[in-house]
């Protein structure tokens, strides 16, 4: 995922209503109406969450009649779980590198410690 991308959707979902959007939209299609109801805020404001949510294609915005229906985009979605779960990995594989590390580390100043049977024994 390209980094402008990343920084659009992660941007977007760090907003608690913007978070709750997406989930009701994933649920079922809803109009920015609708939408607007549900939350303590004017309805232009609803429609700025909306527009930070499309810009990251995190929701889609379609035209029926005079209303616009938005309905969330599990592609995205996938995509950011996607990236996290490799970031999630990658920390994982430092923190049990680190481990075996340290385990090394305190392997070789302590005298008590069993020899390690895979080392050097010939």
């Amino acid at each position: 995922m390209a980094t402008l991308r990343a920084d659009r959707i992660f941007h977007a979902l760090a907003d608690a209503t913007r978070r709750d959007i997406v989930v009701q939209t994933m649920r079922e299609e809803h109009s920015v109406s609708a939408l607007a109801r549900c939350y303590p805020m004017s309805f232009a404001a609803v429609q700025k969450h909306v527009a930070v949510l499309e810009r990251a294609e995190l929701v889609t915005k379609r035209r029926h009649g005079r209303e616009q229906l938005v309905r969330g985009k599990v592609e995205t979605v996938r995509e950011a779980s996607d990236l996290l779960e490799a970031l999630e990995a990658m920390w994982r594989s430092r923190i049990d590198r680190f481990g075996e590390v340290l385990a090394e580390q305190f392997a070789s100043t302590d005298p008590t410690a069993p020899a390690d049977p895979t080392r050097g024994a010939s």
